[in-house]
């Protein structure tokens, strides 16, 4: 029984302080799992050619705004600037969060700024499009099925950001080159 604990023990041990692991995996699987859905997403917001940057699109409101697109007969003309304001930002964070994320710059920052986006996209689904009053697509937690696009899934979403929160990029991220070269150099 002793050997067996030893050899537990020596397993485990290594692996808690590989520090490197958890963070580099959790960029890995966002990249593998998010990176191009959040970037899929934000072109449908996107306006015709360069200036669609400017500009966003008729779906953007809609998926966005879905009541005030419907109380506004979907003239987006009947909609303020601060409308506009709101389309923009969100589509900039699709792009620019889960690139930070990524490439490992700003990462604490980004992924605090993606559990404030994957919160908003959830008020909007559950409020603006009405899925909280469909129980399959909202689900609830400890009731055996592992699948609502809601509960289950935007936990889990959330609590892969949380890992970069805490733990930060990892090793292989900018924000390890740029702490590793801000490091005060001692003078002799």
């Amino acid at each position: 029984m002793n050997t067996l604990i030893f050899l537990h023990n020596a397993v485990f041990d290594r692996l808690e302080r590989a520090d490197w692991l958890l963070p580099t995996l959790a960029r890995f699987l966002f990249a593998a799992v998010f990176l191009f859905y959040f970037w899929v997403s934000g072109l449908t917001k996107l306006g015709d050619g360069f200036f669609g940057l400017f500009s966003p699109s008729f779906d953007a409101y809609a998926q966005i705004f879905p009541r005030v697109m419907e109380a506004a007969d979907y003239d987006i003309s009947n909609l303020s600037i601060f409308h506009t304001l709101v389309v923009l930002a969100g589509t900039y964070a699709e792009f620019l969060l889960p690139l930070l994320i990524v490439i490992g710059l700003f990462s604490r920052l980004a992924a605090l700024g993606m559990i404030g986006f994957v919160g908003m996209q959830t008020l909007t689904d559950l409020y603006g499009h009405g899925v909280i009053n469909e129980a399959k697509t909202l689900g609830a937690w400890f009731d055996k099925i592992p699948d609502s696009v809601i509960m289950d899934q935007r936990a889990l979403w959330v609590f892969l950001l949380l890992v970069v929160v805490f733990k930060g990029a990892g090793p292989i991220s900018i924000d390890r080159v740029l702490a590793n070269n801000a490091e005060p150099k001692s003078e002799l």
